[in-house]
């Protein structure tokens, strides 16, 4: 790009927000130039309006932002707007700033799963974002939305990915440990997480077990046929403050040694065109031979949080072959994975 777009952040002032507001500064691509928030914050210095939980300071540039309301007028001046809204403000607002002409780059939940809204991580599914053309077409709209997936389950499709692509997958079961910061801010209260392990989070299973059959499935004809693999997945939240842990235990369709498997794991690379993204990392999934990794706290930065560390790679004695997976939860999985996707827009036109 010859010069840099001009960009919006909704619901800037919250933990994700902040995290869209801290990966934006210096993009080469975008500048934030629009933040929204609450009725509260509205009409506010973003810098005096925001609770600041993020590592490192408040960019510059954004510090003195006015804080917008999240409608269509406030937005003008931008094409691109990066959504950090609760799930079910979203549902309401961002299909009204497609309809307006914004092109909406979600975290939020509300439309992963319809059948014209891409799901899309571009090193699994970069094709997906073809899904663009039913949804302006079936909506009658000039913008669109893209969304990235559930952090945990970004945790574990690189590996499933890799493992489908070389043998292909007929069953996963995952075990998650989440950190806290996937609960928000102030999120999970310390009378409930500390010296605590909670196996419950509302909604996260079934997140996980649809959502990675779209990412692993087929577009074809203007529809996503979803990846016939049979997933289960558990879910914990752990007192780790970044980075999503999964173990999974998973069939394959093609027998291969442990050996093998890993070769396929350690191989595995994104398309070319989307390797060259400015935020896709160096190497996108990276196998750790070490006996006791990956772990959050060492392997959470890996490729400035975006890439995702898998280890433990064992014959498994139920299915075929278990490991370890690990991803950023606030990062890959969420604010750096939607930014990734609006450099996949740019780089397919959509942008």
């Amino acid at each position: 790009m010859t010069q840099k777009q001009p960009v919006a952040v909704l619901a800037a002032t919250g933990a994700v927000g902040q995290r869209f507001v801290s990966l934006l500064e210096d993009h080469p691509w975008f500048e934030v130039t629009v933040v929204t928030g609450s009725e509260r914050t509205v009409g506010r210095r973003y810098g005096e309006a925001v609770n600041w939980v993020v590592p490192g300071e408040i960019p510059a540039t954004v510090r003195d932002l006015i804080v917008q309301p999240t409608t269509p007028e406030a937005l003008r001046g931008v094409k691109l707007v990066f959504s950090a809204l609760p799930t079910a403000i979203a549902r309401e607002v961002e299909p009204v700033l497609a309809a307006a002409g914004y092109a909406v780059c979600s975290n939020a939940s509300a439309y992963r799963m319809e059948e014209d809204v891409p799901l899309l991580i571009p090193e699994i599914n970069p094709e997906h974002v073809r899904l663009i053309d039913v949804q302006r077409e079936r909506r009658g709209w000039d913008g669109l939305i893209v969304t990235c997936p559930n952090c945990a389950t970004t945790s574990i499709i690189f590996p499933m990915k890799a493992l489908q692509d070389a043998f292909g997958l007929r069953q996963v079961h995952t075990v998650t440990m989440q950190a806290i910061s996937g609960a928000g801010y102030p999120g999970v209260s310390s009378f409930d997480i500390l010296d605590n392990i909670v196996p419950y989070i509302g909604g996260e299973e079934e997140k996980i077990e649809t959502e990675s059959r779209k990412l692993l499935g087929t577009l074809t004809n203007g529809h996503v046929t979803p990846a016939e693999v049979v997933v289960s997945a558990q879910v914990h939240r752990v007192p780790v403050m970044d980075g999503h842990l999964g173990a999974l235990s998973a069939g394959l369709i093609k027998h291969a040694d442990i050996d093998t498997v890993k070769e396929a794991l350690r191989h595995w690379h994104p398309p070319e065109e989307v390797a060259g993204l400015p935020s896709a990392p160096p190497q996108a999934l990276i196998l750790r031979d070490e006996p006791d990794r990956p772990q959050p706290r060492r392997d959470r930065d890996a490729g400035r949080g975006m890439a995702v560390t898998v280890g433990r790679v064992q014959p498994c004695p139920v299915f075929d072959v278990k490991l370890v997976s690990l991803a950023h939860n606030t990062i890959r999985g969420a604010a750096g994975g939607a930014i990734l996707n609006a450099e996949w827009l740019v780089a397919e036109g959509y942008i």
